[in-house]
Protein backbone atom coordinates (compact mmCIF):
# COMPACT_ATOMS: atom_id res chain seq x y z
CA UNK A 1 0.00 0.00 0.00
CA UNK A 2 1.32 3.39 -0.95
CA UNK A 3 1.26 6.17 1.57
CA UNK A 4 1.67 9.83 0.72
CA UNK A 5 4.08 11.65 3.01
CA UNK A 6 4.88 15.33 2.86
CA UNK A 7 8.00 16.63 4.59
CA UNK A 8 9.23 20.11 5.40
CA UNK A 9 6.08 22.24 5.15
CA UNK A 10 7.63 24.68 7.59
CA UNK A 11 10.91 25.05 5.64
CA UNK A 12 11.87 27.29 2.75
CA UNK A 13 10.40 26.93 -0.72
CA UNK A 14 13.53 25.08 -1.85
CA UNK A 15 13.07 22.34 0.74
CA UNK A 16 9.40 21.88 -0.05
CA UNK A 17 9.99 21.74 -3.79
CA UNK A 18 12.92 19.33 -3.69
CA UNK A 19 11.44 16.90 -1.19
CA UNK A 20 8.07 16.76 -2.91
CA UNK A 21 9.86 16.04 -6.19
CA UNK A 22 11.92 13.26 -4.60
CA UNK A 23 9.02 11.55 -2.85
CA UNK A 24 6.91 11.76 -6.02
CA UNK A 25 9.54 9.82 -7.92
CA UNK A 26 9.77 7.16 -5.24
CA UNK A 27 6.02 6.64 -5.11
CA UNK A 28 5.17 6.83 -8.80
CA UNK A 29 8.40 5.62 -10.49
CA UNK A 30 8.16 8.10 -13.34
CA UNK A 31 9.81 11.38 -14.22
CA UNK A 32 9.46 14.20 -11.74
CA UNK A 33 6.93 16.79 -12.73
CA UNK A 34 5.60 19.84 -10.96
CA UNK A 35 2.05 21.09 -11.20
CA UNK A 36 1.94 23.76 -8.49
CA UNK A 37 2.51 27.43 -9.44
CA UNK A 38 5.59 27.65 -7.21
CA UNK A 39 7.33 24.72 -8.92
CA UNK A 40 6.14 25.23 -12.48
CA UNK A 41 8.84 25.58 -15.14
CA UNK A 42 8.73 26.46 -18.82
CA UNK A 43 9.32 23.99 -21.66
CA UNK A 44 12.72 25.58 -22.28
CA UNK A 45 13.73 25.04 -18.66
CA UNK A 46 12.48 21.44 -18.80
CA UNK A 47 14.58 20.79 -21.90
CA UNK A 48 17.67 22.17 -20.19
CA UNK A 49 17.21 19.77 -17.26
CA UNK A 50 19.27 17.14 -19.02
CA UNK A 51 22.22 19.52 -19.36
CA UNK A 52 22.07 22.27 -16.70
CA UNK A 53 24.39 25.20 -17.19
CA UNK A 54 27.57 24.58 -15.16
CA UNK A 55 27.79 26.56 -11.94
CA UNK A 56 30.41 29.21 -11.40
CA UNK A 57 33.49 27.58 -9.90
CA UNK A 58 34.47 30.36 -7.51
CA UNK A 59 31.24 32.29 -6.88
CA UNK A 60 31.20 35.66 -5.19
CA UNK A 61 28.72 36.67 -2.56
CA UNK A 62 25.64 38.40 -3.95
CA UNK A 63 23.93 41.10 -1.96
CA UNK A 64 20.56 40.28 -0.46
CA UNK A 65 17.79 41.79 1.58
CA UNK A 66 18.80 42.75 5.11
CA UNK A 67 22.50 43.14 4.29
CA UNK A 68 24.24 46.20 5.72
CA UNK A 69 26.67 48.11 3.50
CA UNK A 70 29.31 50.64 4.47
CA UNK A 71 29.93 53.18 1.69
CA UNK A 72 33.11 55.27 1.93
CA UNK A 73 34.10 58.21 -0.27
CA UNK A 74 37.83 58.88 0.37
CA UNK A 75 37.75 62.22 -1.48
CA UNK A 76 34.34 63.26 -0.15
CA UNK A 77 34.09 61.91 3.42
CA UNK A 78 30.94 63.92 4.06
CA UNK A 79 29.20 61.42 1.76
CA UNK A 80 30.19 58.39 3.83
CA UNK A 81 27.12 56.39 4.82
CA UNK A 82 25.90 53.08 6.18
CA UNK A 83 22.83 51.66 4.44
CA UNK A 84 20.66 48.56 4.75
CA UNK A 85 19.16 46.64 1.85
CA UNK A 86 15.41 47.02 2.14
CA UNK A 87 12.91 44.13 1.72
CA UNK A 88 12.32 45.22 -1.89
CA UNK A 89 16.05 45.03 -2.71
CA UNK A 90 16.67 48.81 -2.79
CA UNK A 91 19.04 50.99 -0.80
CA UNK A 92 18.55 54.72 -0.22
CA UNK A 93 21.62 56.76 -1.12
CA UNK A 94 22.35 60.20 0.26
CA UNK A 95 21.78 62.77 -2.50
CA UNK A 96 21.36 60.03 -5.13
CA UNK A 97 17.98 58.44 -4.41
CA UNK A 98 17.09 54.78 -4.40
CA UNK A 99 19.14 52.07 -6.10
CA UNK A 100 18.23 48.42 -6.67
CA UNK A 101 21.16 46.27 -5.49
CA UNK A 102 19.81 42.81 -4.72
CA UNK A 103 21.75 40.10 -6.52
CA UNK A 104 24.81 42.24 -7.24
CA UNK A 105 28.36 41.39 -6.19
CA UNK A 106 30.30 44.03 -4.29
CA UNK A 107 32.29 44.87 -7.41
CA UNK A 108 29.10 45.28 -9.43
CA UNK A 109 27.63 47.41 -6.66
CA UNK A 110 30.61 49.78 -6.71
CA UNK A 111 30.04 50.43 -10.40
CA UNK A 112 26.30 50.90 -9.88
CA UNK A 113 26.86 53.42 -7.06
CA UNK A 114 29.39 55.32 -9.18
CA UNK A 115 26.76 55.70 -11.91
CA UNK A 116 24.17 56.79 -9.35
CA UNK A 117 26.50 59.57 -8.16
CA UNK A 118 27.65 60.63 -11.64
CA UNK A 119 25.45 63.76 -11.52
CA UNK A 120 26.65 64.65 -8.02
CA UNK A 121 30.39 63.81 -8.00
CA UNK A 122 32.92 63.87 -10.83
CA UNK A 123 34.56 60.47 -11.30
CA UNK A 124 34.00 59.46 -7.64
CA UNK A 125 36.20 56.99 -5.78
CA UNK A 126 33.99 54.67 -3.73
CA UNK A 127 34.82 51.82 -1.36
CA UNK A 128 32.07 49.45 -0.23
CA UNK A 129 32.31 46.92 2.60
CA UNK A 130 29.80 44.30 3.72
CA UNK A 131 29.24 45.37 7.32
CA UNK A 132 26.70 42.62 7.94
CA UNK A 133 25.36 39.89 5.68
CA UNK A 134 23.41 36.66 5.63
CA UNK A 135 25.54 33.79 6.85
CA UNK A 136 25.97 30.64 4.72
CA UNK A 137 23.52 27.94 5.77
CA UNK A 138 22.67 24.32 5.10
CA UNK A 139 19.44 22.42 5.75
CA UNK A 140 18.87 18.92 7.12
CA UNK A 141 15.41 17.48 6.57
CA UNK A 142 13.64 14.18 7.19
CA UNK A 143 14.39 11.46 9.71
CA UNK A 144 16.92 13.18 11.96
CA UNK A 145 16.74 14.26 15.58
CA UNK A 146 16.57 18.01 14.95
CA UNK A 147 15.68 18.87 11.34
CA UNK A 148 16.18 22.48 10.35
CA UNK A 149 18.65 25.06 9.08
CA UNK A 150 22.18 25.33 10.42
CA UNK A 151 24.91 27.88 9.94
CA UNK A 152 27.83 26.59 7.90
CA UNK A 153 30.62 27.85 10.13
CA UNK A 154 33.48 25.61 9.01
CA UNK A 155 34.46 22.76 6.71
CA UNK A 156 31.59 20.33 7.38
CA UNK A 157 30.89 16.93 5.82
CA UNK A 158 27.47 15.33 5.36
CA UNK A 159 27.97 12.92 8.28
CA UNK A 160 29.03 15.79 10.53
CA UNK A 161 25.98 17.78 9.44
CA UNK A 162 23.69 14.89 10.34
CA UNK A 163 25.37 14.67 13.75
CA UNK A 164 24.75 18.40 14.26
CA UNK A 165 21.09 17.77 13.40
CA UNK A 166 20.75 15.21 16.20
CA UNK A 167 21.77 12.10 14.29
CA UNK A 168 19.55 9.58 12.53
CA UNK A 169 16.07 9.01 13.93
CA UNK A 170 15.12 5.47 14.90
CA UNK A 171 12.85 5.20 11.85
CA UNK A 172 15.49 6.34 9.36
CA UNK A 173 17.68 4.45 6.95
CA UNK A 174 21.33 5.24 6.33
CA UNK A 175 20.36 6.30 2.82
CA UNK A 176 20.85 10.05 2.39
CA UNK A 177 20.21 12.46 -0.48
CA UNK A 178 22.26 15.60 -1.02
CA UNK A 179 20.61 18.41 -3.01
CA UNK A 180 22.95 21.02 -4.47
CA UNK A 181 22.11 23.94 -6.75
CA UNK A 182 23.90 23.68 -10.09
CA UNK A 183 22.05 26.40 -12.01
CA UNK A 184 19.54 29.15 -11.35
CA UNK A 185 16.53 26.79 -11.39
CA UNK A 186 18.02 23.32 -11.03
CA UNK A 187 19.48 21.22 -8.25
CA UNK A 188 21.58 18.07 -8.55
CA UNK A 189 20.49 15.09 -6.46
CA UNK A 190 23.19 12.77 -5.16
CA UNK A 191 22.51 9.54 -3.28
CA UNK A 192 24.84 8.81 -0.37
CA UNK A 193 24.98 5.44 1.37
CA UNK A 194 26.42 6.47 4.69
CA UNK A 195 26.35 2.97 6.13
CA UNK A 196 29.64 2.20 4.36
CA UNK A 197 31.16 5.50 5.50
CA UNK A 198 30.10 4.92 9.10
CA UNK A 199 31.77 1.50 8.97
CA UNK A 200 35.04 3.03 7.84
CA UNK A 201 34.62 2.29 4.13
CA UNK A 202 34.82 4.86 1.35
CA UNK A 203 35.59 7.71 3.74
CA UNK A 204 36.45 9.91 0.77
CA UNK A 205 32.81 9.62 -0.35
CA UNK A 206 31.66 11.81 2.54
CA UNK A 207 31.25 15.13 0.68
CA UNK A 208 31.93 18.53 2.19
CA UNK A 209 28.96 20.86 2.26
CA UNK A 210 28.58 24.10 0.35
CA UNK A 211 26.36 27.04 1.32
CA UNK A 212 22.73 26.28 0.46
CA UNK A 213 23.08 22.48 0.40
CA UNK A 214 20.11 20.44 1.60
CA UNK A 215 20.36 16.94 3.12
CA UNK A 216 17.30 14.69 3.10
CA UNK A 217 17.06 11.47 5.13
CA UNK A 218 14.05 9.41 3.95
CA UNK A 219 12.02 7.16 6.22
CA UNK A 220 11.81 4.38 3.62
CA UNK A 221 14.35 3.36 1.00
CA UNK A 222 14.10 5.21 -2.32
CA UNK A 223 15.36 3.24 -5.31
CA UNK A 224 14.65 5.61 -8.20
CA UNK A 225 15.24 9.34 -8.47
CA UNK A 226 16.23 11.91 -11.06
CA UNK A 227 19.73 13.33 -11.10
CA UNK A 228 18.40 16.86 -11.59
CA UNK A 229 15.18 18.36 -10.23
CA UNK A 230 13.70 21.82 -10.72
CA UNK A 231 13.27 24.14 -7.81
CA UNK A 232 11.93 27.61 -7.28
CA UNK A 233 12.82 30.37 -4.83
CA UNK A 234 10.96 33.22 -3.20
CA UNK A 235 14.34 34.74 -2.26
CA UNK A 236 17.77 34.68 -3.85
CA UNK A 237 19.31 31.20 -4.19
CA UNK A 238 20.31 29.61 -1.00
CA UNK A 239 20.47 32.49 1.39
CA UNK A 240 21.85 34.78 -1.29
CA UNK A 241 24.78 32.59 -2.27
CA UNK A 242 25.25 31.57 -5.90
CA UNK A 243 26.99 28.48 -7.11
Amino acid sequence: MRKRRIFGRGCLTLVVSLVLSLTAVAQQNHQISSSSPVNSVSQTESDSAQHPVPAERYPRYRIGRGDVLQLSFPLSPEMNQRVSVQPDGFISLQSAGDLYVQGLTVRELVEAVKKAYAHVLHDPIIDIDLADFQKPMFTVLGQVGKPGQYELRSDTTVTQAIALAGGFASSSKTQVFLFRAVASNWAEVRELKLNDILQGKNISEDPHLRPGDMIFVPESFISKFKKYVPYSFSVSPPYNWSF
